[in-house]
């Protein structure tokens, strides 16, 4: 039986969160965000439909994870726009992956209890990090990491780069998606492993006979995925 690949990797080789806009910018968009159509949020969310039926998951799974991410923005944006500036979501088949860095526990906390409340979540992998007012993150640097990784997976024939998510924080690769078999996970981490400044893999990929792509979460897995 094919099993998930979810945990931390440390290595030993020397994110993307989005970056402050300021208020008007963020009032725009949320206002974008509530009126635009599912198509449309798959289009902005930078996958054309050629892209989703090209992918593991499929078109109606790619529409249905642009909802639920716009769905999560909404509602981070509704309570407390700093949580919208410093974390990412990725989603997968209603997997939803947090990452970055905030200031307080209690903000880390809402965010997952803020993402379980939109509707075909499945899973929450809260890898979002509690750092304090004072932590500085080298933007450019992690940004460097995803985009090289990307690109590594990209010209690797034996790798569907486009069933990933990765995503890059304080040196720290993040991974969602579905492999094609257990040889695909163990070249993506070779990968990732190997980079220059990477400090640890945490992968939650699965196989694609996984049978968890499909099951719902159950109230342990719940609070266990925070």
């Amino acid at each position: 039986m094919a099993h998930a690949v979810s945990g931390r990797v440390p290595v030993h080789s020397h994110r993307s969160s989005r970056v402050p806009g300021g208020m008007p910018f963020l009032a725009s968009l949320a206002l974008s965000l509530a009126s635009c159509s599912t198509p449309a949020m798959l289009v902005s969310g930078g996958a054309t439909a050629g892209v989703a039926v090209a992918q593991e998951r499929g078109p109606t799974a790619a529409i249905d994870d642009n909802a639920i991410a716009a769905g999560i923005n909404q509602r981070w944006l509704a309570y407390d726009w700093r949580i919208f500036r410093d974390v990412s979501t990725s989603v997968s088949e209603g997997r939803v992956m947090l990452t970055g860095k905030v200031a307080r526990q209690e903000d880390k906390d809402a965010a997952a209890e803020l993402t379980w409340q939109v509707g075909d979540v499945r899973q929450v992998y809260n890898e979002i990090e509690v750092t304090g007012d004072g932590d500085i993150i080298d933007y450019t640097r992690d940004t460097w990491i995803s985009t090289q990784l990307k690109t590594d997976l990209t010209f690797d024939q034996k790798v569907r780069a486009i069933n990933y998510d990765v995503v890059t924080v304080g040196g720290v690769i993040y991974l969602l998606g579905i492999a094609q078999d257990q040889d695909e996970i163990n070249r993506v981490m070779e990968y990732a492993r190997n980079l220059r400044y990477v400090r640890g893999v945490v992968s939650h990929v699965l196989l694609k006979d996984d049978p968890n792509r499909y099951s719902q979460a159950s109230n342990e897995e719940r609070h266990v995925g925070q």
